[in-house]
């Protein structure tokens, strides 16, 4: 890649998804621009402060910054003017009351930048939205945009994970361009250069399908986890072991074993609003029997945060006035984000039951605290677990799955734990002399 024949290239939208791809963009030698009507957000990440969590992208940030490729600001003109390839990267989170997508971010980004945009240029859109919002928001750019027609859009659906955002962004598993033209394809194809040059899969498509495909994917993975926590749950009844069941399936390489772990569900910002915004939107269209399944999925999800509370009330003989220790906090490990986070929701039920709930995190807590301050907070594992009744493990962080069981007996009441993410050696604690007790395990 020249720098002649190089797009430079504007994000909007400097969250989570939007900083990210600016980052590793400029990391990987183009000229970009990111854009946010947030000043303050704008204000961190130029100072090089990267807001959230995010293994290995505060490093990248400090590079792009000194190479002079990056540089942000709150102007949608200056982006009109800078940019040949635009992202459109805000967040199309749950509308309120609802479980249809919010499309206000992405409808006030693309009416701010269009007005601007008076020579041919790409927007392509990253958020994941309803299939539909690129045909209409392609009506609202040809309307708005000085330059009309010449203005063409895309679609270019994220796949990005927690954790591991970088890898993904620069090294990805596949590229879905979506594009109505040989001269949008190209466009993005130099504006993804580095990465193609890896060898990396490209599927070109339609919109439409290119729309769907993010949705698609988190529907089939939510399916796949409640899946295997419904079958989570005829063990419990019947005195199997999901465990092994799991290990037996995940032998079969038509199924495989990724995704096939038991225990509290999935939560984040992705998972559990797309596939309520999937389902509502297959009902606008009149295709919601198709996706039936989907509010089964949601429900089964929903139902392993109680289970959860209950294990620990079994154990217990009652949750109030008891002690317990709450381990995690983030959605996920690697990740400071606590949106529908199962692991607080938990714990927030167990403190409305009346327990002593104290909760630790090694990256989420400061998020925690702002979010649910009426719960309890420790500084680390061992300190949320002094006099603990019971561990519960809520978050599979390494730094919990690398406890000694000895040396935390040191300092719990009861040498009682329940492991909701099955991330820990179950004889390795039981033979310390730990009653361990995990969804779905005899």
């Amino acid at each position: 890649m020249t720098q002649t024949d190089a797009p430079r290239l504007t994000v909007i939208g400097t969250g989570y998804l939007g900083a990210t791809h600016a980052i590793c963009m400029a990391v990987l030698g183009f000229e970009v621009l990111g854009v946010d009507v947030d000043e303050r957000k704008v204000g961190k990440l130029a100072s090089g402060e990267v807001p959230f969590f995010e293994p290995g992208l505060p490093e990248l940030l400090t590079k792009a910054l000194e190479s002079g490729r990056l540089r942000f600001t709150t102007s949608f003109e200056e982006a009109g003017r800078f940019g040949d390839v635009h992202f459109i990267c805000v967040g199309t989170p749950q509308q309120p009351g609802s479980d249809a997508a919010d499309l206000t971010y992405v409808d006030a980004s693309v009416r701010a930048l269009a007005p601007h945009l008076d020579r041919r240029t790409l927007v392509v859109g990253k958020s994941t939205v309803p299939v539909g919002t690129a045909k209409r928001l392609t009506g609202i750019v040809h309307e708005l945009a000085p330059a009309g027609t010449d203005v063409e859009l895309a679609w270019n659906p994220e796949f990005l994970r927690e954790g591991f955002a970088v890898d993904d962004t620069m090294r990805p598993d596949r590229l879905v361009f979506g594009v109505a033209s040989d001269w949008a394809y190209e466009r993005l194809e130099a504006a993804f250069r580095p990465v193609l040059d890896l060898g990396t899969p490209v599927v070109r498509t339609d919109l439409a399908t290119a729309e769907l495909v993010k949705v698609a994917a988190n529907s089939f993975l939510a399916t796949k986890i409640s899946y295997i926590n419904a079958m989570a749950e005829v063990c419990e009844a019947v005195g199997a072991d999901i465990k092994d069941l799991a290990d037996s399936l995940a032998l079969d390489d038509r199924i495989g074993g990724k995704f096939l772990k038991p225990g509290l569900g999935f939560g984040g910002g992705c998972l559990p609003k797309d596939i309520r915004a999937f389902a509502h939107r297959a009902e606008e269209i009149g295709v919601g029997q198709a996706v039936s399944f989907l509010r089964e999925v949601d429900d089964i999800n929903r139902r392993r945060r109680a289970r959860t509370v209950d294990l620990v009330r079994e154990m217990l003989g009652g949750i109030s006035g008891k002690r317990i220790a709450a381990w995690g906090a983030a959605f996920k490990p690697n990740s400071d984000d606590i949106r529908d986070a199962p692991a607080l929701d938990v714990a927030r039920t167990m403190h409305g039951l009346g327990g002593h709930v104290r909760v630790f995190d090694p990256a989420a807590l400061d998020n925690a605290r702002r979010a649910f301050p009426e719960l309890r907070y420790g500084d680390s594992a061992f300190d949320v677990a002094r006099d603990a009744d019971v561990v519960v493990l809520l978050t599979e962080w390494s730094d919990f799955r690398e406890v000694d069981p000895d040396a935390l007996a040191e300092v719990v009441r009861h040498k009682r734990i329940v492991d909701g993410r099955h991330a820990l050696d179950a004889d390795r604690w039981r033979a310390a002399g730990w009653e361990y007790r995990a969804l779905g395990r005899s």
